[in-house]
C-alpha cells in the first residue's frame, strides 16, 4: 500500500468543503454532527478512491470503483439528512453502519490478493 499524499490532501480538503457545505445549509440542531459525520465518511472513501495505490493494480481498481459507490451513497445520504430533521441516534447508526460495511469491503478485497 502507498500513500500518495497530495491526492490524499486534496481529497481530505474536497471532503471538508462538502462537509461545510452540509453544515451552512442545514438548519436543524445537528448541524456539528452533520458536518463531522459527513466528512469522516466522505473522506475515507475519497482517500481510498484518490490517495492510495496497493501492490496489485486489479486491487486498487476494485477499491476505487468501491469507494466511488460508497462516496455517492454516503453524499446522498448525507444530503437527505441535510433537508431533514433527524435524531442523533438514527445518524450515528445509519453512517456508522455504512462506514463499517465499506471498510469490512475494502479489508476482504485486500486480503483476497
Amino acid at each position: 500500500m502507498k500513500i500518495n499524499f497530495v491526492q490524499a490532501f486534496i481529497a481530505i480538503a474536497l471532503s471538508a468543503l462538502i462537509a461545510y457545505g452540509l453544515y451552512s445549509f442545514h438548519n436543524g440542531g445537528n448541524k456539528i454532527l452533520l458536518c463531522a459525520g459527513s466528512f469522516v465518511f466522505l473522506s475515507v472513501s475519497l482517500i481510498l478512491s484518490f490517495g492510495i495505490n496497493f501492490e496489485q493494480s486489479r486491487t486498487t481498481t476494485n477499491i476505487r470503483v468501491l469507494s466511488g459507490f460508497f462516496f455517492t451513497i454516503a453524499l446522498i445520504i448525507n444530503l437527505l439528512f441535510n433537508f431533514i430533521s433527524f435524531s442523533v441516534a438514527s445518524y450515528i447508526v445509519t453512517n456508522g453502519i455504512l462506514l463499517l460495511i465499506y471498510i469490512l469491503i475494502v479489508y476482504s478485497i485486500n486480503k483476497a490478493n
